[in-house]
């Protein structure tokens, strides 16, 4: 079953629960009437920002080609456009605390501005937040305050409050997040390995730089099986640079070995680093080190 969740009053229709505010809801996935959607393997197409909180074990997720075992004491988040297959665990409840407000909730608010900074809403499946029984009881708290403002009739101060309590637990899962980041510190070191490898690996073994072009950081997520957001924040965590740093780096300093060490002309040194103009090479170069490739040779040289 496909169902296109972009619509909250349709969606608590179709769980067979009151709406009491049309661009939000907050339930409990067990406590619900209508049960088709839930206990039966569904492809979400989200239309909507949405939070869920498992109690207990009882669903694989599958994001992409990948499934996931979506285990107890779990957030997950998910944001407009992107597309999630839930398979239902038999004989497990669904104990899940769910978070969905619609974009138009935030529009012009403080809270849109700042939606760029909750990254982990492009995380994939598998990186979850894992949350301690008293974040867990935090991560309650603002739902619980969030449920109250819906329950109360409408006014003037609903909409401003409501986003204020969704962006304050927000923030709290980013808190979360990094001392996740920080607590799985052997898995990240493996995960940095792996990307230095990766990164050595494309320019050495790679014949068709100048085919294939300037490695992006998607790829070398792929290849620590990591969305690139979450990569990218472990990264810039554990390293303090980001994986585009990483990346400028290996290419400047290969740019620079190759201009030093060989009679390449500068176009040659481009085209085999991948870039596809001597033109892109130089403004890269220059914006990096602060001279041209020709000027960085020419004082190699000297001073050798």
């Amino acid at each position: 079953m496909v169902y296109r969740l972009d619509n909250i009053d349709r969606y608590n229709h179709d769980l067979g629960i009151e709406t009491l505010h049309p661009l939000v809801t907050v339930c409990n996935l067990k406590d619900v009437p209508n049960r088709e959607l839930i206990d039966n393997e569904t492809t979400w197409q989200y239309g909507v920002y949405a939070l869920f909180l498992k109690n207990t074990r009882s669903c694989l997720l599958s994001y992409g080609h990948r499934e996931y075992d979506y285990s107890d004491g779990t957030v997950t988040s998910f944001a407009p456009m992107q597309t999630v297959t839930a398979t239902p665990i038999p004989g497990m409840d669904h104990d899940v605390v769910a978070l969905l407000f619609h974009p138009e909730l935030i529009r012009g608010t403080s809270l849109a501005k700042s939606m760029a900074d909750y990254r982990f809403f492009e995380y994939s499946s598998n990186e979850a937040l894992h949350m301690s029984e008293r974040e867990r009881t935090i991560y309650l708290d603002c739902i619980a305050k969030i449920k109250e403002e819906i329950n109360r009739p409408l006014d003037k101060f609903s909409r401003k409050l409501i986003c204020r309590n969704i962006e304050l637990l927000l923030d709290y899962c980013l808190r979360f997040y990094d001392r996740q980041f920080i607590t799985r510190e052997l898995e990240n070191n493996s995960v940095i390995a792996t990307f230095e490898q990766a990164l050595n690996d494309y320019f050495l073994h790679n014949d068709n730089l100048f085919m294939n072009g300037l490695p992006s950081v998607k790829i070398f997520a792929e290849k620590c099986c990591l969305s690139a957001n979450y990569f990218g924040d472990l990264v810039k965590k554990e390293t303090g640079r980001t994986p585009m740093e990483f990346i400028q780096q290996k290419v400047i300093d290969i740019a620079k070995n190759e201009l030093h060490a060989t009679d390449l002309t500068v176009t040659e040194v481009a085209f085999r680093l991948g870039f596809q103009s001597s033109q892109h090479f130089n403004r890269y170069f220059k914006r990096c080190t602060g001279m041209t490739p020709t000027e960085y040779r020419k004082r190699s040289r000297f001073s050798a």
